[in-house]
């Protein structure tokens, strides 16, 4: 490894550069926090998205309710809407400070996209809108509806029949397929998931009990998602959605903000210049938790302070940001292997698209092991009976991190929070987990209490 040159540069003169790098490529946790972080002004200028694209897409989703109501009964409650709950968790958060001997100041709560509808895990928003989005382009265009038409028509076999003919193709190490594949089996598309290595096997009959095609690889995330693209490539009827570099996904995951932001009303907790709110989302790729920053950072300014949660195994988002190379560089280029169990983050190289469009956004990223997955994975489950999956407990490490590493300390010096932490509100968001098997949720939390009683 030390004679190899990554982008020109061997790896003792990125770690010269880069003091956090030579911590990262030995897969320790590491905080890392943004020097391009700016103010949100400014940072908005340099982006070709706006709000005006989140309601646009809000509106689509408002549009499609009627139809989503319809044939997902478990959204009936909601009209349509597919939205998740936010709770506190103080039992936990006393808990995680025993356990880590680490205060965190202000309040913990737990965004549980964990049990968003349909597909159980946040890639309900992002997925499921671009599919729907992509129904209706195809529907208006073969004047089979207009924006005012009723959208539960769509629940019909001339629908059904309508969408047969086109295909539907994506690359997934798991949830992004389960959304993706359930929505677009309902409209009636032919639905290919390209799966890799990573992801879990009860994903994957999940996906065929529907009629899904899975494409299996032993490779990891790129090559499920290359293989997609290249098949769709072929194929004039087939629409591929990229992971890697779409904006439709980036919006439906965007539109969580403003409905966060209601919630936080109902609930009486105010995000103000005194009253800072800190978010620690879960990062493969970067589209998911991307989008729901972009969309925080519309709707709350620069009193949300947005941080990425990677394994300590795949850290293609800290490194792409760090090193502003974004997605020409792979971790596996520094010599990390890119496997954990946290099946959604194991992706080796980030979105190119997502980190250029965030560069001045997001106030950092850092990284968890996978054994700290666990130990919180049956720690949240002991407390406050709510199960996750191990991926989506990596933004429940955040505030650790955040506290008791001199960079967060810095952080918050560097941005005058020092008087009004106690007021702060830290959402980790939880990314998925109820749709998991209880077999498997079972081997999960004896992993996590074996990992605790070890100690």
């Amino acid at each position: 490894m030390e004679n190899k040159t990554i982008q020109g540069k061997t790896i003792k003169e990125w770690e010269e550069q880069y003091p956090l790098m030579s911590k990262i490529i030995s897969t320790e946790e590491v905080l890392w926090t943004n020097p391009k972080y700016g103010k949100f002004a400014d940072a908005i200028e340099k982006i070709s998205l706006s709000e005006n694209d989140v309601k646009d897409a809000e509106e689509r989703l408002n549009r499609f309710a009627p139809y989503i109501a319809k044939v997902f009964s478990e959204t009936e409650k909601t009209n349509g809407i597919i939205e998740s709950p936010i709770v506190p968790i103080p039992t936990m958060q006393t808990n995680m400070e025993k356990t880590y001997n680490q205060e965190i100041t202000g309040q913990l709560l737990l965004k549980c996209d964990s049990h968003l509808a349909i597909s159980g895990s946040i890639k309900a928003r992002g997925g499921i809108y671009e599919v729907l989005k992509h129904a209706e382009d195809l529907a208006i265009a073969n004047n089979m509806l207009t924006i005012n038409d009723d959208y539960s028509i769509m629940d019909s076999e001339r629908f059904k029949e309508f969408f047969s003919n086109y295909s539907i193709a994506v690359g997934s190490t798991g949830n992004l397929g389960l959304s993706i594949g359930i929505i677009s089996a309902q409209l009636g598309f032919k639905v290919y998931v390209h799966m890799s290595a990573d992801a879990k096997q009860w994903k994957k009959d999940l996906l065929r009990s529907k009629g899904v095609t899975v494409i299996e690889y032993e490779s990891d995330y790129s090559k499920a998602v290359e293989e997609g693209r290249k098949q769709a490539e072929a194929d004039p009827n087939m629409y591929f959605i990229d992971d890697e570099n779409s904006t439709n996904l980036f919006l439906g995951y965007a539109v969580a903000a403003s409905r966060l932001k209601k919630q936080l009303d109902e609930m009486n907790r105010v995000v103000d210049e005194d009253h800072p709110l800190f978010v620690y989302l879960p990062c493969g790729v970067g589209g998911g938790p991307g989008g729901v920053a972009f969309g925080l950072k519309l709707v709350f300014k620069d009193h949300v302070h947005c941080f990425f949660a990677e394994p300590t195994q795949s850290p293609c988002m800290v490194i792409g940001l760090m090193t502003g190379l974004h997605d020409q560089v792979s971790v596996q280029d520094f010599g990390i292997d890119n496997i954990t169990d946290a099946d959604g983050l194991a992706v080796g190289r980030a979105s190119g698209f997502v980190g250029k469009t965030l560069e001045n956004l997001m106030s950092g990223s850092y990284t968890v092991k996978d054994e700290e997955l666990y130990r919180l994975l049956s720690m949240l489950a002991d407390t406050e009976n709510i199960q996750l999956e191990p991926s989506a407990l990596a933004g429940m490490h955040g505030p650790i991190q955040f506290f008791r590493d001199e960079a967060g300390q810095k952080y918050i010096e560097n941005n005058n929070l020092q008087n009004i932490m106690k007021n702060a509100s830290h959402i980790a968001w939880g990314t998925g987990g109820s749709m998991v098997p209880k077999d498997e949720m079972e081997i999960y939390y004896n992993k996590g209490k074996e990992i605790s009683a070890s100690e």
